[in-house]
C-alpha cells in the first residue's frame, strides 16, 4: 500500500560517493586495523561494507550536507546506526521513499535561524505562488518542486532512513514543541500546570479539535515535518503505513 507522493528509486552509481568519503577521512576496509580503531563506525554502502572512521558524526552531517545542497542525488538515503556503529548508505533502485519537509538541526546567527525552524522560508512560497500566476518564459528559470529539493528544503526518506527521522505532523506542531522546551527551562511548576489546566479546558471547549501529541521532553529535536498529515496515509484505503512511528 503505496503512500500519498510515494516516489520509487531509480539508482544512482555509488563510486563517487565512496571517494568523497576517503577523501574526508574514510579508511578503506582493505586497510582497517581493529587494535587501532576498536570503535570506529563501519561504513556501508548498498549493503558493501567499504571502510570504517573514526568520527561518524562529522561524516554524516558531511555527506548529508551534500545531499541536501544537490551534489548528492536526493535518492541516496544515509541511515546511522549509532547503537550498532554503522553508517549504511542506499543509492540502489526499486527503493520507495516519500517527499518530507526538512528541519535546522544548529542555531545559525548569522542568517537569523533558529534550531528548530523549517529550511522552507516564506520567500521560496511567494516564488511558487508566483511562479503559479506568472509562470517563467524560460522553463529552465522555473523554481518549483525541484528548487524546493535543490534548497533542501525538501527531503526524500525510504523506509530504512525514515526510522531514524523524528518527525511531527504539522509545522504548527514544531512552533509548539519549541515554545514548551523553551517553557520546560523557563517557568516555574505552578506555571507549568496553569498553562496545562488552560489548555485543557481549550481541548474540552472544542471537541472537534485534533488532539494532538504530548511533547516528550526527552525527545532531542524533531528532524523532518510532514508537508500535510494526510501524507502518511495510503492512496487506495487510507490505511496509515507508520501508525507506531517516533516511539
Amino acid at each position: 500500500n503505496l503512500s500519498l507522493m510515494c516516489y520509487v528509486s531509480v539508482g544512482s552509481p555509488a563510486d563517487p560517493l565512496i571517494e568523497f568519503m576517503i577523501n574526508r577521512g574514510m579508511e578503506v576496509v582493505e586497510e582497517y586495523e581493529p587494535t587501532r580503531y576498536p570503535h570506529a563506525t563501519k561504513i556501508f554502502v548498498n549493503g558493501s561494507w567499504v571502510g570504517v572512521h573514526a568520527d561518524p558524526k562529522h561524516l554524516v552531517n558531511q555527506v548529508l550536507d551534500t545531499r541536501r545542497k544537490s551534489y548528492v542525488q536526493f535518492e541516496v538515503s544515509l541511515v546511522r546506526d549509532i547503537r550498532d556503529r554503522e553508517f549504511k548508505i542506499f543509492s540502489d533502485a526499486g527503493r520507495v521513499m516519500r517527499p518530507v519537509f526538512t528541519v535546522h538541526q544548529e542555531d545559525d546567527y548569522e542568517n537569523n535561524i533558529t534550531k528548530g525552524q523549517l529550511v522552507l522560508t516564506k520567500d521560496h512560497v511567494n516564488r511558487l505562488a508566483q511562479e503559479q500566476a506568472e509562470p517563467p518564459a524560460n522553463p529552465a528559470d522555473k523554481f518549483g518542486w525541484d528548487g524546493l529539493i535543490r534548497e533542501g528544503a525538501v527531503e526524500y526518506l525510504d523506509a530504512e532512513e525514515e526510522e531514524t527521522a523524528m518527525i511531527c505532523m504539522t509545522p504548527e506542531d514544531l512552533e509548539l514543541y519549541r515554545e514548551q522546551k523553551n517553557d520546560e527551562a523557563t517557568l516555574t511548576e505552578e506555571e507549568k500546570r496553569a498553562k496545562q489546566e488552560a489548555e485543557k479546558r481549550e481541548q474540552e471547549e472544542d471537541r472537534n479539535k485534533r488532539l494532538k501529541t504530548k511533547v516528550n521532553p526527552t525527545t532531542h529535536m524533531y528532524t523532518h515535518c510532514e508537508i500535510h498529515p494526510s501524507m502518511i496515509l495510503g492512496i487506495c484505503a487510507s490505511i496509515i503505513p507508520f501508525p507506531d512511528h517516533n516511539q
